[in-house]
């Protein structure tokens, strides 16, 4: 019973296709040899499908429903005056009914990237950064040279800690805007956050152990390191030993071994200070710290 529904839809699909105008003489006779052979086989009738299961209907459904379709001009002023509208609920901070405007208008015009852009800052406001991403690239497929879309890009992901991923997209926008200030200010903070957090993988013993792989950047801007530095360089018996290479009282042929003396002295009273910091910054050069040590004395 149930293929005979089956076949029976498809004979009423087949004879509403040659009902079509532009339908070629040869394809008419090929329907029409289709649905013999069917009735034949089957013993069905195009009447006798279930009305409530309509195959060309539930086409046609399903292909408005993926591609985009061209807003008619009184679909597009609606939604322009849906936009406009959720613009204004979004200065009064009424957020879900923005949201719920900004869906309408793409309802009636699907094609148009502020309207996704318009809808993704709002779910950043109520903090569903994932579709926010998702309708950001949404309005870039439509719009690949939209500024706005990428910088709302940017914020999602920071709002994600994904810092790389919004340090990029920031730059997509400022190639853009090359004068929009907050879009510097947001690419800046992006950049400090992603040497915030290499800084603190080093500490953590999280940095990668190829010396190739090292950031000489984030390490010389480690402030635990710089600031141990400037306590060992203002030791007095250290300045004292640095004045004399630096102003040549040490004679030729010991100054090498004076350098490499004040050099031990150094590393000494760093690995005394703050033992943990030494060892992990061994680690991220890709040295073993008991090798390390062993092959100091």
């Amino acid at each position: 019973m149930i293929y005979k529904n089956l076949v029976s839809s498809i004979i009423k699909c087949l004879k509403q296709l040659m009902e079509q105008d532009n339908l070629a003489a040869d394809a008419r006779e090929s329907l029409e040899v289709s649905i013999q052979c069917l009735e034949s086989a089957y013993g069905v009738q195009g009447s006798d499908a279930n009305e409530n299961f309509d195959i060309l209907s539930i086409y046609k459904t399903q292909q408005c429903n993926n591609t985009p379709f061209e807003a008619t001009p009184d679909a597009k002023a609606e939604a322009e005056r849906l936009k406009n509208e959720g613009n204004a609920l979004m200065k009064n901070e009424k957020y879900h009914e923005a949201l719920a405007n900004y869906s309408k208008a793409i309802e009636l015009d699907s094609q148009n990237a502020v309207y996704y852009c318009n809808r993704a800052a709002v779910y950043s406001k109520i903090g569903n950064h994932h579709h926010a991403i998702k309708d950001c690239n949404t309005a870039l497929e439509f719009d690949p040279s939209y500024s706005k879309a990428y910088g709302r890009l940017g914020l999602a992901y920071t709002s994600l800690n994904k810092y790389k991923e919004a340090k990029e997209n920031y730059r997509k926008a400022l190639e853009l805007e090359p004068d929009n200030e907050s879009l510097k200010n947001n690419l800046q903070i992006a950049e400090e956050k992603l040497i915030q957090n290499s800084n603190e993988s080093a500490l953590d013993g999280h940095a990668p152990s190829n010396n190739s792989n090292m950031d000489l950047s984030s390490l010389l801007s480690n402030p635990a390191l710089m600031n141990m530095a400037r306590q060992m360089l203002s030791d007095p018996t250290m300045q004292n030993m640095m004045s004399n290479l630096m102003s040549g009282n040490v004679e030729q042929g010991g100054r090498m071994d004076a350098l490499i003396e004040a050099g031990q002295q150094l590393a000494q009273q760093m690995q005394s200070a703050n033992p943990d910091l030494i060892d992990s910054l061994r680690r991220q050069m890709g040295r073993n710290p008991n090798e390390a040590e062993s092959s100091e004395k």
